[in-house]
């Protein structure tokens, strides 16, 4: 394990859910594992961007600290915010995931990255690099708005929003 990663306690998002009830948020979109690790928790740490990753690379290239990040990219299928390198970054760096409202691509790279991914899907073609984006702001995912700094809770039945860890 990356030095500098949180050790977080697995939490099962349908635990947390009946745990917590309306103190948390379902993401509601059917987002894909792509990652090497399919269950995650941590901190969010936020971006908007469109079709564009020059941030995506810029914040996965910082300790991530076990942190999550999260990237509002509008739903876009045009072009891929993440592939194998940008991956292998935030695995070495200590990413605990990147939950991405958009496309990636290089999947059999990011499968063996020690870091959990969920997109809507792949798409071949590379970003434009124009340092377009916003980081560290208040997003929206399928209505649901994402803070910096929530809790982000993600496994195979989904991803799950909370101001604080739960506690189970």
């Amino acid at each position: 394990m990356p030095l500098g990663r949180i050790i977080t306690p697995k939490l099962a998002t349908a635990d947390v859910c009946d745990a917590m009830g309306d103190a948390v948020s379902v993401l509601p979109v059917d987002f894909h594992d792509y990652g090497g690790t399919l269950d995650f928790a941590g901190p969010a740490v936020t971006l908007k961007t469109l079709d564009d990753n020059t941030k995506v690379r810029a914040l996965l290239e910082t300790k991530g600290e076990g942190r999550v990040l999260v990237v509002d990219g509008g739903g876009s299928s045009r072009v891929a915010l993440l592939g194998g390198n940008l991956a292998g970054l935030a695995a070495k760096n200590g990413w605990e995931g990147i939950v991405i409202y958009g496309r990636v691509r290089d999947q059999h790279e990011l499968a063996r990255e020690d870091v959990g991914i969920k997109a809507l899907g792949s798409c071949p073609q590379k970003s434009e690099k124009l340092g377009r984006g916003q980081v560290n702001v208040e997003i929206a995912i399928g209505g649901v708005t994402v803070h910096p700094g929530n809790w982000v809770i993600a496994d195979a039945d989904g991803v799950v929003i909370s101001k604080e860890l739960p506690s189970l």
